[in-house]
C-alpha cells in the first residue's frame, strides 16, 4: 500500500473560493448516505471521481467507504489495495450471507477512508445472481452491516447498465453521474436517467439524482464549452457548478496509487475535488 502525504488543514484544505463553506466536523458518524457513482460509458472519469471525492470528504472529517463494484478493480488499485490474493472481496459477500462484510473492508493510508475491494471474480456475479432470490438487493444486504459506521458510502459502478449496476442503484440513496465534456459521453446520459427512474419506480423509491459532474473539461475548446452548455440546458440545477478540468496529474496519481488530494495536494485538480465535496455537503446530499 502506498503512503500518502497527509495535507494540513491550514495549508491545503481551506478553499480557494468562498462558494461553499468548509463543513463543520461531525460529532458522530453514520448512518451513511449511499451514493452510486454511475455512467454506462467508460472513460468518463468515474473511478477518478469516486477516489478523489471520497478522499476529499475524508479530509473534511467524514468517514467514507469506497465500494469497488467494477470487476476491473480500478478503485481498489487506485487506493493502494492489492486485490489479487484477497480471500474475501465484494464478490464473496454478494454470494454468501454468512460472511462478515467487516472482514473484507481495507483501510487506506488516508484516515477515515476505507475500501471494500473488488477483483476479476466480480465478473461472475452478474451471471450467478440471475437465479438468486431478491437478486437486485444483494449489495443492499451487504451494506446494511456497514452503513452505521460511515457517513458516506460511494459505490464505483462498472460501465454498464447490467445487474450489478441495478444492485448499486437499489442499495443507494442517490446517484452522481460523472460525464466527460465530450459529445459521445453526453449521448448516454438520457438512457442512464431512464434506468434510474425505472429502478426508483419499481424497486427503490428513495433513490434520487444527486447530480451530474462534468469531468475532463477543457474550456479552451469550443467542443467542451458546447457540451457544458448542453448539459446545463438539459439538466439545469442537477449539474454541479464544480467542474473537473482535464489534467495529466490524474493519471500520474493513479500510477502512484493515491488520490490527487495527497499526490499533488495544491494542484487545481485536488482543489476541484475538495470544492465538489463541499458542494455535495452544501446541497444536503452528504453529511
Amino acid at each position: 500500500m502506498s503512503h500518502f502525504n497527509q495535507p494540513t488543514l491550514t495549508e491545503n484544505v481551506l478553499p480557494e473560493d468562498n462558494d461553499f463553506p468548509v463543513p463543520a466536523l461531525l460529532d458522530h458518524h453514520g448512518p451513511a448516505r449511499v451514493i452510486a457513482m454511475c455512467n454506462q460509458k467508460g472513460g468518463v472519469g468515474k473511478t477518478t471521481t469516486t477516489i478523489n471525492l471520497g478522499a476529499a470528504l475524508a479530509e473534511y472529517g467524514r468517514r467514507v467507504l469506497v465500494v469497488d463494484f467494477d470487476p476491473q478493480g480500478a478503485a481498489s488499485v487506485g487506493l493502494g489495495i492489492n486485490t489479487l490474493d484477497m480471500d474475501v472481496t465484494i464478490y464473496n459477500l454478494l454470494m454468501s450471507s454468512r460472511l462478515d462484510p467487516h472482514d473484507a473492508v481495507c483501510p487506506t493510508d488516508l484516515p477515515g477512508l476505507d475500501v471494500l475491494p473488488a477483483n476479476i471474480d466480480l465478473s461472475a456475479a452478474e451471471v450467478q445472481l440471475v437465479n438468486e432470490v431478491a437478486r437486485e438487493s444483494a449489495l443492499q444486504r451487504v451494506l446494511r452491516h456497514l452503513e452505521n459506521e460511515y457517513d458516506v458510502i460511494l459505490v464505483d459502478c462498472q460501465p454498464s447498465l447490467g445487474l450489478l449496476t441495478v444492485n448499486a442503484l437499489t442499495a443507494s440513496h442517490g446517484v452522481i453521474v460523472p460525464v466527460a465534456a465530450e459529445f459521445f459521453a453526453l449521448r448516454g446520459v438520457a438512457l442512464l436517467v431512464e434506468t434510474i427512474e425505472t429502478v426508483r419506480d419499481r424497486i427503490n423509491p428513495r433513490l434520487k439524482m444527486d447530480g451530474i459532474v462534468a469531468t475532463m473539461v477543457d474550456t479552451r475548446t469550443l467542443h467542451s464549452r458546447e457540451v457544458l452548455d448542453r448539459l446545463e440546458e438539459a439538466f439545469g440545477d442537477l449539474v454541479f457548478t464544480t467542474r473537473i478540468a482535464r489534467s495529466v496529474k490524474f493519471p500520474d496519481a493513479t500510477v502512484a496509487t493515491e488520490p490527487i488530494t495527497t499526490y499533488a495536494s495544491k494542484h487545481a485538480g485536488a482543489q476541484a475535488y475538495r470544492r465538489l465535496a463541499r458542494e455535495l455537503i452544501a446541497r444536503g446530499d452528504a453529511a
